[in-house]
């Protein structure tokens, strides 16, 4: 081997053992700097606002009726509803912003028609206070089937849907909450069969050989059903206690409105909007009801179309 090679071969090693203390040293700097980092992140991980706690009521009542508190299955099942609902804060938020375009109204329907104000939850659960459609294709505030919604008085055909008609709805809706307390005797079980339908919580009342629905064993849904309304009206009633702190401007109103009774046939809803000078938006808007871009009216018949003063 000649002098030549052996400087070489000096020299790779020399470079090779070079990388090796270079990477070691790279290696120890980064260990000591992510030794640093780590309780620094760990302390500010720590460093947030804690997660508020609530107490249940010392007591409540639904419809004047005593919710059993002191029932372990009934705290926790309440307990469950008002976190679920008190910390989805988009929602709640929305819910009590919208309250005040609806709840009034609803509010006064109700006592005119003797039922018990807290049913106003109950439109609440059911639709969020807003004209959805469900799955099974129940319609408006409260949530009616077509039959249904028949049965008590609504017209629903191919040009109107009185489902969406938040007031003739919720006056439907007094009639079919009177009905089914003759059949129950109590308000929360007309409540609970709202949801599961009269037929079948009746089932489950002589299945299980209870009236009470606090100790039915009953579907999911229907479980928590009362414990939503219940939620709703803890929150609803005591809003600053769940960190909801909104001022009078922060709500949402209705504008104010002039009526326009209807005898004839209106065959462009748009062209006749715009000849009460307002729009179209605003005809559908306020009186979603109307279905189609025209509106057929029968015999002897009449509508009541509002729209926005101004």
């Amino acid at each position: 081997m000649n002098k030549t090679h052996l400087y070489l071969i000096y020299s790779l090693l020399i470079l090779c053992w070079g990388l090796l203390i270079f990477n070691l040293v790279k290696s120890s700097t980064s260990s000591t700097t992510t030794s640093t980092v780590i309780p620094t992140d760990a302390a500010l991980a720590g460093s947030g606002e804690p997660v508020a706690l609530f107490r249940l009521p010392d007591s409540l009542t639904f419809a004047g009726e005593e919710v059993p508190l002191l029932t372990p299955d009934v705290r926790e099942r309440l307990d469950r509803e008002i976190y679920v609902n008190a910390y989805w804060h988009s929602n709640m938020i929305m819910l009590m912003k919208r309250s005040r375009k609806f709840l009034p109204e609803i509010e006064r329907i109700l006592a005119e028609n003797e039922i018990p104000d807290d049913f106003k939850y109950l439109a609440i659960a059911e639709s969020a206070l807003m004209n959805v459609t469900s799955p099974a294709g129940a319609k408006g505030f409260w949530q009616f089937m077509r039959d249904t919604g028949r049965e008590y008085g609504l017209e629903i055909s191919r040009d109107v849907d009185e489902r969406y008609h938040m007031e003739k709805a919720t006056l439907a809706a007094t009639k079919y909450l009177k009905k089914a307390h003759e059949k129950f005797g109590d308000w929360t079980s007309v409540a609970a069969s709202y949801n599961m339908g009269q037929t079948g919580f009746s089932r489950r009342q002589n299945q299980q050989l209870s009236q009470n629905y606090y100790d039915l064993y009953l579907n999911e849904e229907t479980s928590r059903y009362m414990f939503r309304i219940l939620a709703f009206k803890v929150i609803f009633e005591n809003p600053s206690k769940y960190g909801f702190n909104l001022t009078e401007e922060d709500y949402y109103y209705l504008p104010e409105f002039k009526e326009i009774e209807v005898k004839e046939d209106i065959k462009d809803l748009a062209s006749w909007a715009r000849q009460h000078d307002s729009n179209y938006k605003s005809l559908k808007l306020y009186n979603p009801w109307l279905l189609d871009r025209n509106l057929n009216v029968g015999r002897g018949k009449s509508y009541t179309i509002r729209l926005p003063m101004g």
